[in-house]
């Protein structure tokens, strides 16, 4: 489904960027690995092309706040494959601060988060979409969550130590609407702009977690980080041609 396409996964040696690279790869796809880590990064590459036996695996590094780091990446990637097909942006950048109970987050900490990620989100797409604009054709897919939807549930949380961090919903929700934003801007430039909002993701959770978010599933409950990939294989296909701006939510029914 995916045959030559040109594929830059931000964020690409994390745990559902590396589960995006194995999708995009067994779909004939060349998969590149965009990572700030760049030793990471080459590790990922080296390891996952030993396991799929292919070398249309490649790195790059890149920090999606940086414009330098873009314009190089973008140049390189040029160079090689003479075209990028897509962009897929999952990178989630963040402080030591991240994470905290909201009486505790100070307004810096807010800012740096912020800025890293919905301003990281804005640059690596702003320098891709001019790029797919000379090059005649393009397609963005940015990562975003549930929370980017509705309020967070916080009873799920309790009994444990963790919390959904309010730097999270306002990225996220802000996400897609710029997944819209961007869209609409880019009409008549042959470049589509859609999001994918995952549910929770199975990760070593608590299990007092895990279970009161399975309460508030279908049938599935928390999701495994391969359940998202026919949702990223159909937006990167020609299948979805005509889908722009949209935002799909994967999560089990857990929205409702």
């Amino acid at each position: 489904m995916l045959s030559d396409k040109v594929v830059v996964v931000t964020g690409g040696a994390g745990l559902l960027g590396q589960e995006f690279i194995r999708t995009i790869v067994k779909n004939k796809g060349i998969a590149i690995i965009a990572d700030i880590n760049k030793d990471t990064a080459k590790e990922t590459k080296d390891e996952l092309s030993d396991e799929l036996e292919t070398c249309e695996i490649d790195f790059v590094e890149l920090d999606i706040t940086s414009k330098i780091s873009l314009t190089l990446a973008i140049k390189y990637l040029d160079a090689k494959f003479g075209k990028i097909d897509a962009l897929v942006n999952n990178a989630y950048p963040r402080n030591k601060a991240y994470g905290r109970q909201f009486f505790d987050v100070t307004y810096e900490d807010f800012l740096e988060n912020a800025g890293m990620n919905i301003g990281g989100y804005f640059l690596v797409s702003q320098q891709f979409a001019q790029y797919f604009n000379a090059q005649g054709f393009g397609n963005i897919i940015n990562l975003s969550s549930i929370y980017g939807v509705i309020a967070p549930r916080f009873e799920v949380y309790d009994k444990t130590q963790m919390t959904m961090p309010v730097e999270y919903a306002a990225i996220k929700a802000a996400l897609i609407h710029l997944t819209r934003y961007m869209a609409k801007y880019f009409k008549g430039m042959n470049i589509r702009v859609n999001a994918i909002s995952p549910g929770g993701i199975l990760d070593r959770q608590p299990d007092e977690f895990v279970s009161a978010y399975n309460n508030n599933c279908m049938t599935k409950g928390m999701l495994r980080k391969s359940d998202i990939n026919g949702t990223l294989l159909y937006l990167l296909s020609d299948l979805s041609q005509y889908v722009n701006g949209q935002n799909i939510i994967v999560d089990d029914g857990y929205c409702l």
